[in-house]
């Protein structure tokens, strides 16, 4: 007789989990409150599904921060090229593009969603939407159900939460797996936004140049330490160099979403985090002060908005020249040492007090989640109750953009289906 597998959540995690767990011969129900599956598959990579990413294995674990080692057994037994022949077989194939992101060739993302919905139907699996779960039903540590908001049991020998996260709750990441596996005694460590954009105490200054995006800064968050100031422990790995963007909030840009979960754990950790950009990252400080000394003689008549915008943006440009304390009209013969090495320091340390992150809904993933303490690595089974199953943003396994979050749920559910439908 085969096991009754019941799913709640049809998002990456939750659709291959349903595929796997029917393939092996489960009977699987798939409960998803929305009215399609795939929600957040959709708007995944700017709509285009950033799938997975070619880093070798130990590189790609670094992205997980200090969580990363709980996959490593669990990529061994499926990983990227099982993934992407799964999709193969439903019609994905796939393309790698700037930084080993792994997109579907076709750049849709709805290809991704269509494909795994037929990998569960086509192997039986069923599916309930605008159908809310409410709680797994649990005796002597064991599930025997998973209820309904309507309070409709439905029998089950296992049930596998894929709820997702609590960011992006238009897709239905409510953060509903949390309150169901905290319910049945599991720990849940605090939720916070990663992947979101900072926001700064010096409003005023970022609305002048909001929408200025640079392709190749250097962004270093600092907090005190005595009277020293140190780099702020990140938990991804941070490019020397890259993109960022000013908002009319404070900043964003591929650098700064890497940084803000270190940079949210330093803020409630209670320090006061400075975020100091070099705008040439190319340049020492010595090479900045001998360029302008030469420019300040060669265009001796120019006015100093004229040379900066040599340097930067134009928005840019006439930030630093007023913050400089120099008159943006004045011509470069009437300035001082003092006022060029006020330049030189803004050029090469520019300093915004970091006040804080736009809330959890906003970051493209959430932090936090099930303790992975209390999760079977190679299953992704419960310790704590027989026949509960969690994979996806419900655990503590937040990474870096790339393709990573999305490889660890496909990862985990794909396992916990098959150990659903066997058993063990």
């Amino acid at each position: 007789m085969s096991r009754k597998v019941i799913i709640a959540g049809a998002g990456a995690a939750g659709l291959i989990a349903a595929g796997h767990a029917a393939e092996l011969g489960a009977d699987v129900l798939v409960i998803e409150k929305m009215r399609e599956a795939g929600k957040k598959i959709l708007i995944s990579g700017k709509e285009r599904c950033n799938i997975t990413n070619n880093a070798p294995l130990e590189k790609f674990i670094t992205y997980y921060g200090r969580n990363g080692q709980f996959l490593r057994n669990a990529y061994h037994r499926f990983f990227r090229d099982e993934l992407l022949a799964l999709l193969r077989r439903y019609g994905v194939n796939t393309q790698v593009e700037r930084g080993g992101r792994i997109f579907p060739a076709s750049g849709r993302a709805d290809e991704v969603r269509d494909a795994l919905v037929r990998y569960a139907t086509e192997h039986g699996a069923t599916f309930r939407y605008l159908t809310e779960a409410q709680r797994v039903v649990v005796r002597e540590k064991r599930v025997v159900a998973l209820e309904l908001w309507n309070g409709q049991r439905l029998p089950a020998d296992a049930v596998i939460l894929t709820t997702g996260g609590a960011s992006w709750p238009g897709t239905g990441s409510t953060g509903d797996g949390y309150r169901m596996a905290a319910a049945v005694g599991h720990t849940v460590v605090p939720l916070r936004p990663a992947l979101v954009p900072l926001t700064v105490v010096e409003r005023e200054v970022v609305k002048e140049v909001q929408g200025v995006s640079l392709r190749n800064a250097r962004c270093t968050f600092l907090v005190k330490q005595g009277r020293k100031e140190k780099p702020i422990r990140l938990p991804f790995p941070m490019p020397p160099t890259g993109e960022m963007l000013f908002t009319h909030f404070g900043v964003s840009g591929p650098l700064i979403l890497t940084a803000s979960l270190g940079v949210v754990d330093a803020l409630r950790a209670g320090k006061k985090v400075t975020l100091s950009i070099d705008f040439k990252p190319g340049m020492s400080v010595e090479q900045v002060r001998a360029r302008l000394q030469r420019e300040f003689e060669q265009y001796a008549h120019r006015h100093v908005r004229k040379l900066l915008k040599g340097w930067l943006p134009f928005k840019l440009a006439d930030l630093l020249a007023r913050m400089s304390g120099i008159e943006p009209e004045r011509h470069l013969y009437t300035i001082r040492v003092a006022e060029r090495e006020r330049l030189v320091q803004l050029l090469k340390d520019f300093r915004l007090t970091i006040s804080g992150s736009l809330p959890l809904v906003a970051g493209m993933v959430t932090a936090g989640g099930v303790s992975l303490k209390e999760v079977h690595p190679l299953t992704f089974e419960s310790r704590l109750i027989s026949g509960l199953y969690l994979a996806g943003e419900i655990l503590d396994l937040a990474a870096d953009t790339g393709g990573f979050n999305l490889q660890a749920a496909f990862t985990g559910g794909y396992l916990a289906g098959q150990a659903a439908a066997s058993g063990g």
